[in-house]
C-alpha cells in the first residue's frame, strides 16, 4: 500500500514576513511525520508526530505559538482519530498543555470517553504524568504584542480570517502501509476569544474525521463556520458517493462559504493514497510526504515539489 502524510499549518491570510517559516514549518512537520510510517508506525503514530511538530513550533498556533483568550489566557484544543476503528480521543480548553494532541490520544487510549474539557482535562493529564508548562512558555513575544494591539473583540471572527493578525490551526492525515488511515487536528483558537470559546477542531466530523472506509481529513479556518457544516463528514460524504477527495473538498468549502459565508481549509487522503490540499482562505501552508516526493505550497493553485529524503 501507498504510504501517505499530509499536513497543514493554517488557512489564512497569511503575512509575507511569516510565509518562508510557515512551509519551513510544514515541510518539516511532513518529513517528520513521514520517517514514522517509513519506520512501520502506524498511520495514528504518524499523525501524532507531526501534529506534535507543528505544536512545537511557535510559528504556529497550536502548543507553543498558541494565541491568547480575551483574559490573557491560553486554552487548547486537539483532536485524534483511528479510520481502523473510529477510536477518538479529544481535549478542548486545555491550559499548560505542549502537546495537546497526545493528551487527545491518551483520552482515547486510556479512558472510555471521547473529549474532556477544561479543568478535567488538565487533571486527568495530571494523572497520567504530562508535564505542564507555564503559559510564558507557551506564548511568544509578538503574540503578547498583538493581544495587547487588538484585546478587543469588535472584528468578530469572520474578519479576523480576512486580516494579518489572526493564525490558525494545524493538521495532519496519513495512509499506513496496511490501508489504515488517521487524521489529528490541534489549535490555540483564536485571539480574544471568549474564556471557554470551543472551534472546531477537537469535535469529531467538524475538525477532523478518519474512516477507513471513505478517508481522513483535517480541517482549519473559521471554526463556527466549520461546526455549522461539519465540515470534515462533509467532504468525506462527498468522497463516499464517489467524488474524488480534491473534489469532494472543493465541493464542501464552497457550499460553507455559500451556506455561511465562512473561508477554510483541508488537508484529506484515502485509503488508496489520494491526497488533496484545498483552501478558500488568501493562503494555507500544506505538504505532503508520498513515495519519495515531498509536496509543498502556500498560494492557490501552488503545488512545489523536492525530494523527500534531502
Amino acid at each position: 500500500m501507498p504510504m501517505v502524510l499530509v499536513v497543514h499549518g493554517g488557512a489564512w491570510a497569511i503575512p509575507d514576513e511569516l510565509a518562508p517559516a510557515s512551509v519551513d514549518g510544514v515541510k518539516a512537520a511532513a518529513r517528520h511525520g513521514s520517517s514514522v510510517l517509513k519506520s512501520e508506525g502506524s498511520a495514528l503514530d504518524g499523525v501524532e508526530a507531526a501534529v506534535r511538530a507543528l505544536e512545537d513550533n511557535t510559528v504556529f498556533n497550536a502548543g507553543h505559538g498558541a494565541t491568547l483568550n480575551i483574559d490573557g489566557e491560553v486554552e487548547l484544543d486537539a483532536i485524534i482519530m483511528d479510520g481502523r476503528t473510529l477510536a477518538s480521543g479529544a481535549v478542548s480548553c486545555v491550559k499548560n498543555i505542549a502537546n495537546p494532541v497526545s493528551l487527545a490520544r491518551a483520552v482515547m487510549e486510556k479512558t472510555s470517553h471521547v473529549m474532556l474539557a477544561g479543568n478535567g482535562a488538565n487533571q486527568f493529564a495530571e494523572s497520567i504524568g504530562v508535564n505542564t508548562v507555564p503559559t510564558d512558555k507557551l506564548v511568544t513575544e509578538y503574540e503578547k504584542k498583538e493581544w495587547e494591539k487588538h484585546n478587543k473583540y469588535i472584528a468578530g471572527v469572520m474578519e479576523a480570517f480576512n486580516t494579518k493578525w489572526a493564525h490558525d490551526t494545524v493538521g495532519a492525515v496519513a495512509v499506513d502501509s496496511a490501508g489504515n488511515v488517521a487524521c489529528a487536528t490541534s489549535t490555540g483558537g483564536i485571539r480574544n476569544k471568549m474564556v471557554g470559546r470551543v472551534g472546531d477542531s477537537p469535535c469529531i466530523g467538524c475538525g477532523g474525521y478518519a474512516d477507513n472506509s471513505s478517508g481522513a481529513v483535517s480541517c482549519t479556518g473559521h471554526g463556527e463556520s466549520i461546526l455549522k457544516v461539519t465540515l470534515a463528514r462533509l467532504i468525506l460524504s462527498h468522497v463516499e458517493q464517489g467524488r474524488s477527495v480534491a473534489d469532494a473538498s472543493q465541493l464542501s468549502l464552497q457550499h460553507m462559504g455559500e451556506r455561511v459565508q465562512g473561508a477554510g481549509g483541508a488537508i484529506v487522503v484515502s485509503p488508496s493514497g489520494q491526497w488533496a490540499a484545498t483552501f478558500t482562505t488568501e493562503r494555507m501552508a500544506w505538504a505532503a510526504a508520498e513515495d519519495d516526493v515531498l509536496w509543498f505550497g502556500l498560494n492557490p493553485k501552488e503545488k512545489l515539489k523536492e525530494k523527500l529524503s534531502q
